[in-house]
């Protein structure tokens, strides 16, 4: 029954007829969405010359202007601390005193033997006046003051030696010793930064060699600030390449007044090489084709595919060498559905307009 009635003639005549009705009454409405079907949606940008940086980037290591670890100079007791982890102290601030009360009271013994002294030569020089004293008495005695004077100044250098100062303007860092303990040379009692100013030293390929000065300006970021920017110059180019890595040693400073930035911190170094005004585009804006790059370029709601040459790459933009003029309008978004002769609809036209 069912075999009946798929090769019944009524039912291929009913398709038919069904066929016919649409073709007739329908046929405005099917080319028009096959028309807007074929319209593409795309955003395009205009080209225009701009400045574009050429910049060699290098990763640098960031030091303090000066550095030392504060130290004494002789072994003793420590007898007063006056400083706290993290000041900010300026040249010359005693931070740390040892015990020196025997050197005090060898200095109080010398001044009485040095008043003494001095007694003893007014009274010989006024007996030699008068012919009573001989002058070699008096230069004995005189000789005897000078030696107590010179014995006092030794052993206030010494008591001098006693007292730790800070050498320059800085920041301390941790301490290491208690009031108490027995400190010798070298054993570190905390560190002094002067951190004003941060060094960087970074290398730089030596085909970049020419492009570098003393006084140029360089750009620093680093991970803990990551929307900051520092500002820095050269200051110091190695006098020699690498052999090895064939690279160039370069020292640049950074203003650290606020002390954001520490020694040790690894920093981004930007270094501008040179300045073009060329065109340039978004990278989006490219089709790779092999070892070619293409363009979709948009006049009157129709695309054009053209070849461009291309130059230099920054994130998200390159220099387009030639292909393009000043003013076209290039597809940045849609381009791979298009093809040479595809019509399109600009969505951003707004923007674009000059």
């Amino acid at each position: 029954m069912s075999k009946g009635l798929k090769f019944s003639p009524l039912l291929m005549a009913v398709i038919l007829c069904l066929g016919l009705v649409a073709y007739l009454y329908l046929p405005k409405d099917v080319s028009q969405q096959v028309r807007q079907a074929s319209v593409t949606l795309v955003k395009v940008y205009r080209t225009t010359e701009q400045e574009f940086e050429v910049v060699v980037e290098a990763l640098g290591t960031g030091k303090a202007n000066e550095s030392v670890f504060i130290t004494t100079q002789t072994s003793d007791i420590v007898q007063k601390i006056n400083f706290d982890d993290g000041d900010k102290v300026k040249a010359g601030q005693v931070l740390l005193t040892l015990i020196d009360l025997e050197e005090k009271a060898r200095l109080a013994a010398l001044d009485v033997d040095l008043q003494e002294a001095n007694r003893q030569l007014k009274r010989v020089a006024n007996l030699a006046k008068n012919n009573v004293a001989s002058e070699q008495l008096l230069d004995e005695q005189q000789a005897e003051v000078n030696a107590l004077i010179a014995e006092m100044n030794v052993l206030k250098t010494q008591m001098l030696a006693l007292e730790v100062r800070a050498p320059f303007d800085g920041l301390l860092g941790l301490r290491q010793v208690s009031v108490g303990a027995l400190v010798r040379p070298g054993d570190v009692i905390t560190t002094l930064d002067d951190l004003s100013i941060l060094k960087v030293d970074f290398n730089i390929a030596e085909v970049h060699l020419p492009s570098v000065a003393i006084g140029q300006n360089i750009r620093a970021t680093s991970i803990a600030y990551p929307d900051e920017t520092f500002e820095g110059q050269i200051v110091s180019i190695g006098s020699r390449v690498d052999p090895v890595t064939r690279a160039l040693q370069i020292r640049a400073n950074i203003n650290n007044q606020d002390f954001k930035l520490r020694p040790g911190m690894l920093l981004q170094i930007k270094l501008q090489k040179k300045l073009l005004t060329t065109l340039v585009l978004p990278e989006a804006s490219l089709v790779p084709v092999n070892d070619k790059h293409f363009v979709f370029v948009v006049k009157d709601g129709m695309v054009t595919e053209r070849q461009v040459k291309i130059g230099l790459r920054k994130p998200g933009i390159v220099q387009i060498v030639s292909g393009l003029d000043e003013g076209e309008q290039v597809v940045i978004e849609g381009a791979l559905k298009l093809r040479d002769g595809s019509k399109v609809k600009v969505l951003n036209a707004d923007e674009i307009k000059e």
